[in-house]
């Protein structure tokens, strides 16, 4: 079985669109497209060496859109991502069919990614793909989340957790936080949600 990993910028209130240049994602309106990138231009080496930890080489799992904007952009910028081009980007879209972008594969339908999830191979990564992890998230297929928390608001924009989400567990595995106030968690699935009674 392979396990489904979420890598997402957020801020404190939870918004991921756009976090990487102005013209990333513009609908409804968003127009704070870029807002992750002032603190990458402070990254110190901890960080650096943090990211570079999680983004060996693995397949992807991606929904159109973004899909659509990594491959009008990292086929001519490999370097900046050592082995984008080589490793196999599923991508679900209803629509899509084929790709000039080598190793993509079209995904149809929940009932594909269950599939993918349940044979051999690397773990799938999922970047952007607001949409897409709704659906992950509703049909409690992630495993990992490893989720950058940048210290801004902009209350406006896609969010990470949806009103699908499934209530669920999980535990810290790895985190960091940077000089300049973003903190780095690595999260894993850790079973049910439990309640009890403060002080009792």
């Amino acid at each position: 079985m392979r396990k489904i990993i979420v890598h997402m910028f957020l801020t404190l209130d939870g918004v991921i669109q756009a976090a990487g240049r102005p013209e990333e994602d513009t609908s409804d309106g968003f127009n704070y497209g870029g807002w992750a990138a002032p603190y990458f231009a402070e990254a110190d080496e901890a960080a650096g060496s943090f990211i570079a930890k999680y983004m060996k080489p693995a397949d992807l799992l991606l929904g159109r859109k973004t899909y659509e904007f990594f491959a009008s952009y990292w086929p001519e910028h490999a370097e900046m991502w050592p082995g984008i081009n080589e490793v196999i980007k599923y991508v679900m879209s209803r629509t899509l069919e084929q790709s000039e972008w080598n190793h993509c594969v079209f995904l149809k339908s929940v009932d594909d990614i269950k599939k993918l999830k349940n044979s051999e191979g690397s773990a799938l990564q999922v970047h952007g793909s607001s949409n897409l992890i709704q659906t992950l998230l509703t049909h409690d297929l992630v495993d990992e989340l490893y989720l950058k928390t940048f210290p801004i608001t902009l209350g406006t924009g896609k969010r990470l957790f949806g009103e699908g989400t499934i209530p669920a567990a999980f535990r810290v595995t790895d985190s960091l936080v940077t000089p300049n106030g973003v903190i780095f968690a690595n999260y894993e699935r850790a079973g049910e949600v439990k309640t009890g009674t403060l002080g009792a």
